[in-house]
């Protein structure tokens, strides 16, 4: 809001008087009280970090019908439905989860497999309303992830599409070079825009360039971005190529803290062609898991003012049970290596959702998705690990207490948003043991 609204006074007569304790805003156009707006929910004394907004600022949060319906440094609540007091605590956009893996079944690896987890038991409770699935389908097996996790999920769950057909369902699946087929998946993403957001290579250990280049010329002709898992560690794919003259500006490099395909040098120092890939433009995602995250490289590289564009998990059956853990132990895992906590948000809400190209999400606009995340900022002494077995200790740590999403809340810790229990005296009265 600019200045001059934000500060526009309204003239009135000299000769009218307000009741004591009557404000301004509060009147109607006769000049009588207005009621207080029926929201279904407002959110009181909470700290708001929202990036987009540019917003770090105690206010209340409103909303309504699904939608949020006002941010304000006072909000009258006196005829909402529900209330929720969250002094003290950070109130932030719904996280967005740039890499997951979200398509459980009854087989192996990630398509339909034992390896992915259903979204709602783990995305709500680390605040995570927006999880993308990291091309655990691919063109061949996307209609049934959407029939069965999709459009059955409380989770807003978006997708990655692998450039393999069958999707990464293992061993020799994801090395068939016959089964990347750049314009079969272009179509798929074509049939489901905003849903599909982008195109997904992954695990790879050939020599040759071809995962690569089929799902960028994949991600041109749907006009989406690519997101790399660069697989084995090759001399004939060197990773300043990918970064510098493979990938286009807007794609994604997952893994990024890795150190497994290069990321640091021999001396210790960041590979020159991470720096020059952003330059161009390309983001680095964090992507976590179970595997793809050093404290060997993260530390180096920010030292070095390298920080992740996007925060994620890599959330699949191992990491989740590993040092990963979930969205918000990450978030705190940066904060103890010196990210502030709102370019922790801004990673894990507004720029995820521009690289993904949805706009709607991430931030708490009037009109946008009421999805919202509350969080407690402990202090002590915490340890957080890499997917190595090294421990970093640090004195803050992010705690989910509440999750909105879409205006219904999801996830409530210590029940802030439950109405308080007590005995009803008719009840107890004359109350009999018959046994």
């Amino acid at each position: 809001m600019h200045a001059r609204d934000r500060f526009r006074r309204r003239i009135l007569p000299a000769t009218l008087t307000l009741p004591l304790g009557v404000a301004l805003g509060a009147l109607a156009p006769g000049g009588a009280p207005s009621a207080a707006e029926a929201y279904d929910l407002v959110i009181q004394r909470g700290h708001v970090v929202d990036p987009k907004n540019r917003l770090d600022a105690v206010r209340d949060v409103a909303v309504k019908d699904g939608k949020i319906a006002k941010v304000a440094r006072r909000i009258d609540a006196a005829a909402a439905k529900k209330t929720v007091d969250a002094s003290g605590e950070y109130v932030t956009p719904g996280l967005i989860d740039l890499h997951a893996h979200l398509f459980p079944g009854p087989e192996d690896a990630y398509r339909n497999g034992w390896s992915g987890v259903a979204p709602d038991g783990f995305t709500f409770r680390s605040g995570v309303t927006t999880a993308v699935d990291a091309g655990s389908s691919g063109a061949k097996s996307f209609d049934l992830f959407k029939k069965n996790v999709i459009d059955r999920s409380q989770t807003r769950v978006l997708a990655f599409l692998n450039i393999v057909g069958e999707g990464m369902a293992g061993g020799k699946y994801e090395q068939d070079l016959k089964d990347m087929d750049p314009g079969r998946a272009a179509a798929k993403a074509k049939e489901h825009p905003g849903t599909i957001v982008g195109i997904k290579t992954a695990h790879y250990e050939g020599p040759e360039w071809t995962a690569v280049e089929n799902s960028v010329k994949a991600g041109d002709e749907a006009g989406i971005p690519v997101m790399v898992d660069f697989g084995a560690n090759r001399p004939e794919r060197p990773l300043k190529t990918l970064l510098t003259e493979k990938l286009r500006p807007g794609d994604i490099y997952s893994h990024a803290y890795s150190g497994l395909r290069g990321e640091l040098g021999q001396d210790g120092r960041l590979n020159p062609g991470m720096r020059k890939g952003r330059d161009r433009g390309v983001l680095f995602d964090v992507g976590h898991g179970g595997g793809s995250f050093a404290w060997d490289v993260a530390v180096p590289a920010m030292k070095e003012g390298f920080a992740p564009d996007t925060i994620s998990t890599d959330l699949h059956i191992t990491s989740m049970n590993a040092g990963m853990k979930d969205q918000s132990n990450i978030m705190s895992k940066f904060m103890a290596v010196g990210m502030p906590l709102k370019d922790v948000v801004n990673a894990s809400t507004w720029a995820p959702a521009k690289a993904i190209d949805r706009p709607d999400l991430g931030h708490l606009s009037v009109g946008a998705p009421a999805d919202i995340a509350v969080f407690t900022l402990d202090k002590g002494r915490f340890g957080f690990t890499d997917s190595f077995g090294y421990r970093i200790d640090g004195k803050r740590k992010l705690s989910t207490e509440l999750t909105v999403r879409a205006g219904k809340v999801v996830w409530d810790l210590n029940g802030k948003a439950a109405q308080k229990w007590t005995p009803d005296p008719s009840r107890l009265t004359g109350r009999t043991d018959e046994h």
